[in-house]
C-alpha cells in the first residue's frame, strides 16, 4: 500500500526545525513531500520478477516439443477440460464458498475475481515437476490468459452482480496482454532452442527450474512484507483461502480423470486449475477498489497465493515419494513417459491393427 502524498508532524516544541525536504515549514507544522518508497520498490520488484519469470519460461519452453504442442492446439481435448475447469468450475466454487461462509460483499468479490483469473505460470513450473505434460501445461496456460480477456468479464457479470455492480470492477487487458506476451514470447524461444540444440536445451531446463521454485517462494515472501499490515482479517477468510485452492485442485484432477485423460495430463489439468494469477487479481483489485475497501479484500490474494503453493509442493513430495516406495516404480516410469494420446486415452493403452501385427510377427520371425 502506498503512503500518504502528505504527512503532517506536530511538534511539542516550536522550536525544533522541519526537516531539509519539507515543503512547508510554519511554526509547529512540518508538511513532507510524498514518500514514494513503496511505489519505487513496488516497480524495481515487478520489473526483476518479469525478467525472472521470462527467463524461467523460456526454460520450460525447451521441454516443449512443437508437434506435440501443435497437436494440442489442433484437437484441444485437453485444454477444452481445463477451460472448464477454470471459466466453470473455479468461478462457481467461488461464489458457493462466498455463499456459504457469508462473507463480506467487498471480501466476496474478491474471492470471486480470484476464481475468474486464469491459470498462473507457477503452475508450469510444478507441472515439470511431477512429471506433468508439459505441452499441455503450456498450451493451457497460454490459451487460459488469452480466453480470460474475454471469459474474466463474463463470469464477473455472472457472479458479482450479488454484491455490487460489475461494470465498477475495472480488467487490466495492458497487464493481461503482458502476462501473455511473457509466456508466449520466452516459451517461442525455448522451443527453437529445444528443436535446435537438444542437448544444450536440457542443460537450460535443470537451470530454470531451480530458479523457478526460488522465484515462487519469493513472490510470496515479498507480498507478505510489503503487505503486512493487511494481516489482521476474519477468521473464516483464512478458512475459505486455505479451501478454495484445495477445491481446485482436486476438481481439476477429478473432471481430468473422468474425462479419461492419463495420469500426467490428470496432475497437469488439476495444477493449472488449482494454480491462479494472484498478481493479476492483486491489480485488479487495486484498480477498481477504494484505500478503505482494500484494508478488507487485499490480503486473500496473499492468503490464495501461500496456500496453493503449500498444496502443490504436498502434491509434490507425496507423488515424489510414491515413485521411491512403489514396489512397480520402473513400470510406473516407463507409463508416464509414453506419449499421450491426443484423444485422451490412458497412457498405457496400445491400440495395433490387422497390418501392424502382421508386420511385428514376420519381424520376429526373422529373428
Amino acid at each position: 500500500m502506498e503512503r500518504h502524498s502528505i504527512l503532517t508532524s506536530q511538534f511539542l516544541h516550536s522550536e525544533l526545525t522541519c526537516p531539509g525536504n519539507a515543503t512547508i515549514c510554519e511554526g509547529a507544522s512540518c508538511v513532507l513531500p510524498p514518500d514514494n518508497y513503496n511505489a519505487i520498490l513496488n516497480t524495481v520488484l515487478s520489473t526483476v520478477i518479469t525478467v525472472m519469470l521470462a527467463l524461467v519460461m523460456f526454460s520450460m519452453g525447451c521441454t516443449v516439443q512443437i508437434k506435440k504442442f501443435w497437436g494440442h492446439i489442433k484437437r484441444p481435448w485437453g485444454i477444452a477440460v481445463g477451460f472448464l475447469c477454470q471459466f466453470g468450475i473455479m468461478p462457481l466454487t467461488a461464489f458457493i464458498l462466498s455463499m456459504a461462509f457469508n462473507i463480506h460483499p467487498v471480501q466476496a468479490v474478491v474471492v470471486l475475481i480470484m476464481g475468474c483469473c486464469p491459470g498462473g505460470t507457477g503452475s508450469n513450473i510444478l507441472a515439470y515437476w511431477v512429471d506433468g505434460d508439459m505441452d499441455l501445461s503450456i498450451s493451457m496456460t497460454t490459451c487460459s490468459t488469452l480466453l480470460a480477456l474475454g471469459m474474466m468479464p463474463l463470469c464477473l457479470f455472472l457472479y458479482t452482480k450479488t454484491w455490487v455492480d460489475s461494470s465498477s470492477i475495472i480488467i487490466p487487458y495492458d497487464s493481461i496482454g503482458i502476462a501473455l506476451v511473457t509466456l508466449v514470447v520466452p516459451v517461442g524461444f525455448g522451443m527453437f532452442v529445444n528443436y535446435k540444440w537438444p542437448r544444450h536445451a536440457k542443460k537450460i531446463l535443470k537451470i530454470g527450474s531451480i530458479t523457478g521454485g526460488v522465484l515462487i517462494v519469493l513472490i510470496a515472501v515479498i507480498g507478505g512484507v510489503l503487505y503486512r499490515g493487511s494481516w489482521d482479517i476474519e477468521p473464516k477468510l483464512w478458512i475459505l483461502g486455505t479451501i478454495f485452492p484445495a477445491a481446485g485442485y482436486c476438481f481439476g484432477f477429478v473432471l481430468a480423470f473422468i474425462s479419461n485423460q492419463s495420469w500426467s495430463r490428470c496432475r497437469t489439468v488439476s495444477l493449472e486449475t488449482g494454480m491462479q494469477n494472484t498478481q493479476l487479481c492483486t491489480t485488479i483489485i487495486q484498480l477498481s477498489f477504494t484505500p478503505e475497501q482494500l484494508s478488507l479484500m487485499f490480503t486473500f490474494p496473499l492468503i490464495y497465493s501461500i496456500f496453493q503453493i503449500l498444496f502443490a509442493a504436498l502434491l509434490l513430495i507425496g507423488y515424489r515419494l510414491s515413485l521411491r516406495f512403489s514396489k512397480n516404480k520402473t513400470v510406473l516410469n516407463d507409463e508416464e513417459t509414453k506419449p499421450d494420446s491426443l484423444h485422451g486415452e490412458t497412457n498405457g493403452v496400445f491400440k495395433l491393427d490387422d497390418q501392424q501385427c502382421e508386420v511385428a510377427t514376420q519381424d520376429i520371425v526373422k529373428m
